[in-house]
């Protein structure tokens, strides 16, 4: 399992390249800009998309999907739930001041269990509400390894913010403690932005977790 994570756009997004290198196919998560850049390191993996999911649809983590769902012709996926953020980006743009990206058909198949098989490795869903009704986690395994995708519910020694549209303080931290604190303690954990950090790391150390 080939994994490859960069930030990317005006936020830092982080963008995450999973990809099987026998089979040459990739799974793009939260590409959030800097489309060039994401082509760059597709091809020097020499890794073809076959899919983009999002793990929320805040702005700067959908910047550069229609460009690249309409080059690599991969399907682009949301949790439904979060359709409604999506069909928000001209009032996110407005509110954080940056530019409105193109907008692109957005299938809501991220439901809770769902998965993709690529080569050597699955992709699962775990919904994960509260930074936004339709956030999600995304625990890739091949064999006896595996790593999460947090997007914006888990960080390094800190959770997502809940003040924005449907976003919600005791879920996220259910959310959390329900499906990402019982996954083993060595499993690493990439967010959605800064660092990386462990699902141990974050039960022993991480203060929102100890209320």
């Amino acid at each position: 399992m080939f994994v490859r994570t960069f930030p990317t756009g005006p936020l830092g997004c982080n963008c995450s390249i999973v990809g099987d290198l026998e089979s040459k196919q990739a799974i793009v998560i939260d590409p959030g800009g800097d489309l060039p850049l994401i082509e760059r390191e597709l091809e020097a993996a020499e890794l073809q998309v076959v899919a983009i999911v999002h793990t929320h649809t805040h702005i700067d983590h959908v910047g550069a999907t229609a460009p690249l769902q309409r080059k690599s012709g991969a399907e682009a996926m949301i949790h439904e739930a979060d359709r409604f953020l999506y069909d928000m980006l001209p009032v996110q743009a407005a509110l954080l001041r940056i530019d409105l990206p193109e907008k692109c058909e957005m299938v809501g198949k991220l439901n809770d269990g769902f998965s993709i098989s690529l080569g050597g490795f699955e992709l699962g869903v775990l919904h994960t509400p509260g930074h936004t009704p339709g956030s999600v986690c995304f625990h890739c395994r091949a064999g006896s390894d595996s790593i999460v995708f947090s997007g914006d519910t888990l960080f390094q020694r800190s959770i997502g913010r809940t003040d924005l549209w449907g976003g919600d303080s005791a879920l996220i931290l259910r959310s959390i403690r329900e499906r990402l604190l019982t996954l083993d303690d060595d499993v690493p954990v990439i967010p959605g932005h800064g660092g990386a950090t462990s699902i141990g790391a974050e039960r022993a150390h991480n203060p929102f977790l100890r209320r």
